[in-house]
């Protein structure tokens, strides 16, 4: 392949940008690009300083007083300080949105590794600013080529037991086990993906992209709260594979701590190698090796011995994979056009969905209460509109989506799924007075019998970003589950993207869409989001908006209650992003984040949780199981403010309050 050849400062002398970039009619105090306001004063990302985001904290379900950014030209969202650090140095140089989020996946990889990396895979899309076009990418994981629909539950057809280590059972009845063997994990796609994106949008050498994380796993960085936590977590699985209990435990196999600086030099020397020979390094010669090697291995462990059921991947399957560009799934949702991602991930049909449902209702009649910089106190009736909106939704997402490569959509395919006319009578079925609870899917005339399924993990991140041409990447990144399948090779984890089949073939009701298959793609939720204003003809108009979550099958939830609170409510980037997380997949339970302040989770004596709180209890009174559980987003939003008659149009960003995420651009203080 063909590599460009400057590196990213002389690109940025190339470009005639400076280091702030900007518009110079904004009657604002500019800092310079790529710090951390810090009362009136700011400090640089990673260097340690009072008030650096990147100092180490412990993990808490949410931190209190984060304030919107608001930047002239550019911005980047990640989940983490260090990784929006790497972005935003890409953009101030003069780099594009996807150069931006090659660099942030590359130190993502690093220092959030139970969460994304080279060994997961990933959703993109991505809108030219001068072609108006929105292209998505899917760099989603495959089963290999010998996987049978019995790969997950069976280690074979002549012995049909559970593969091992056997850790039970779910509460759903689906086999933990296959979390931790070869058997779930699937042939990475981010690395591909990236590699498809930057050939058709970088402008930056993709050498030098790979250059911070480099770095940082060179000289060591201190582990976060959250990845400390996911250690101290998964401490007894990743006994199981001595390469990470090397990396991720002390001598005496406990957690690495707090704070604790750790260097990675297998993975400096991974993305060395990516660096000189692009993705083909990775999926071909001794890092394929390593990875084909480490899904075969039959046992382990540095305290005592345990089997493991191997996977049946090939090198052939790391060399044949392929990442696809495919057409964004785009609705209407009030005066703007909502895009997201299609099959094989069910985020941006069920976001759609949901929103076609809710434009049946007005929202904006119902807004929060006690509106603050950390959203506000939605009101009882919305919360059950968009929750049964949402029910409706997850039950076509259950029955019907999947790999179209596989399995065909029924009607007319995603068109009859977000037909105005069909979305009005699934609305028609919302009473405002009773929840359904359960909602059963759509009915289509040319749809086949089959089951359902609602499997999914949670083990992912979220990056948002603007470049100063007004390009736009949204970007969800996954290895499945906390700390993948636990199996660790030349410096990251591999994903168990595989449990995200289903796990049996059929039930009662046919074969299931999402059954696993040789050669295909889980079912995801991931919803990367993009928001447009809608043109005078309804069609797409200018961006407004970039946003997404993590968060398992509860990414629909997320990002739709990030999109209402910003269209609806009028909330800025930060407060949609901060808002209370409420929602529900097809199920009676209404989730309502009881790690947010505007809710009360406390027992009342004799009663359940919650049963203090206002909104649960009017959910209650409407016949909504209600469940309190912290729920752990990571929503990443930017939101561009139009010109006015004395400025320029300015992008304005939020990062997720229950995650360690930052807001970075060419920033301007209030």
């Amino acid at each position: 392949m063909q590599f460009k050849v400057y590196n990213l400062l002389p690109l940025a002398a190339l470009l005639g940008l400076t280091a702030c970039g900007g518009n110079e009619s904004i009657p604002v105090t500019k800092t310079s690009a790529c710090v951390q306001p810090v009362g009136t004063s700011t400090v640089v990302v990673g260097s340690g300083l009072p008030g650096d985001p990147a100092i180490p904290e412990l993990a808490s379900g949410y931190k209190l007083g984060k304030k919107v950014l608001t930047s002239a030209s550019y911005m980047v969202v990640t989940a983490n300080p260090l990784a929006t650090q790497a972005g935003c140095d890409v953009l101030a140089a003069g780099g594009s949105a996807v150069d931006a989020a090659v660099a942030v996946q590359a130190v993502l990889g690093l220092v959030e590794p139970q969460s994304s990396g080279l060994g997961g895979g990933a959703f993109m899309l991505h809108y030219n600013a001068a072609t108006k076009a929105v292209q998505s990418y899917d760099g989603r994981e495959t089963a290999p080529a010998a996987a049978t629909e019995d790969y997950l539950r069976f280690v074979s057809s002549t012995n049909q037991t559970n593969p091992l280590p056997n850790l039970g059972n779910d509460a759903t009845g689906q086999f933990l086990s296959t979390k931790a063997s070869g058997r779930s994990i699937g042939t990475p796609g981010a690395l591909r993906m990236l590699e498809l994106a930057h050939q058709d949008n970088g402008r930056a050498a993709w050498s030098a992209l790979m250059q911070p994380g480099i770095k940082l796993a060179s000289n060591g960085f201190p582990v976060s709260g959250r990845m400390a936590a996911a250690i101290a977590g998964a401490r007894t699985d990743l006994l199981r594979d001595p390469e990470a209990a090397a990396y991720f435990l002390n001598a005496d196999y406990s957690a690495k701590a707090l704070g604790t600086v750790i260097k990675n030099p297998d993975y400096a020397a991974t993305l060395a190698s990516i660096a000189q020979g692009g993705a083909n390094a990775f999926y071909t010669g001794p890092i394929a090796q390593s990875i084909v090697d480490k899904i075969k291995v039959s046992s382990g462990g540095v305290t005592s011995t345990v089997a493991i059921t191997p996977g049946l991947t090939e090198l052939s399957d790391l060399a044949n994979y392929k990442a696809i560009r495919r057409t964004p799934v785009c609705g209407n949702y009030r005066s703007t056009v909502v895009c997201g991602m299609g099959p094989p991930s069910s985020g941006g049909i069920a976001v759609a969905q949901t929103l076609g449902i809710l434009d049946n209702f007005n929202l904006a009649a119902l807004p929060p209460t006690a509106v603050s910089g950390e959203g506000g106190k939605p009101a009882v009736q919305a919360v059950h509109l968009v929750s049964e909106a949402q029910r409706l939704a997850y039950a076509d997402r259950n029955k019907y989506v999947a790999d179209t490569d596989f399995v065909s959509l029924p009607g007319l395919g995603i068109s009859s799924l977000l037909d105005r006319v069909y979305l009005k009578s699934r609305a028609d079925l919302i009473s405002t007075a009773k929840s359904m609870g359960v909602a059963a899917p759509g009915v289509f005339a040319s749809a086949q019998a089959q089951g359902s399924s609602a499997a999914e993990g949670n083990g992912t991140t979220h990056m948002s970003i603007v470049d100063a041409q007004g390009n736009v990447v949204v970007m969800t990144t996954t290895i499945e589950s906390g700390m993948g399948s636990f199996h660790f090779t030349r410096g990251f984890l591999l994903n168990n993207q595989l449990t995200d089949f289903s796990f049996v073939p059929s039930d009662a009701s046919g074969p299931i869409a999402n059954r696993i298959q040789a050669l295909k793609r889980p079912r995801s939720s991931m919803a990367p989001t993009l928001v447009f204003n809608s043109a005078a003809d309804g069609s797409r108009g200018d961006f407004l908006m970039a946003t997404g979550s993590p968060g398992g099958a509860a990414i629909i939830q997320f990002v739709v209650k990030t999109v209402v609170s910003a269209i609806d409510w009028k909330l800025d980037a930060q407060q949609a992003t901060s808002m209370v997380n409420f929602g529900a997949g097809n199920s009676p339970t209404t989730g309502v984040g009881g790690e947010h302040p505007a809710i009360d989770p406390s027992v009342p004596t004799g009663g359940l949780a919650g049963g203090n709180d206002p909104l649960v209890v009017g959910l209650r009174a409407l016949g909504h199981t209600v469940s309190v559980a912290a729920q752990s987003s990571g929503v990443s939003t930017v939101i561009k403010l139009p010109a006015t008659s004395t400025s320029g149009s300015v992008l304005t960003g939020g990062a997720d309050p229950r995650r360690e995420g930052l807001a970075l651009g060419d920033a301007i203080l209030p």
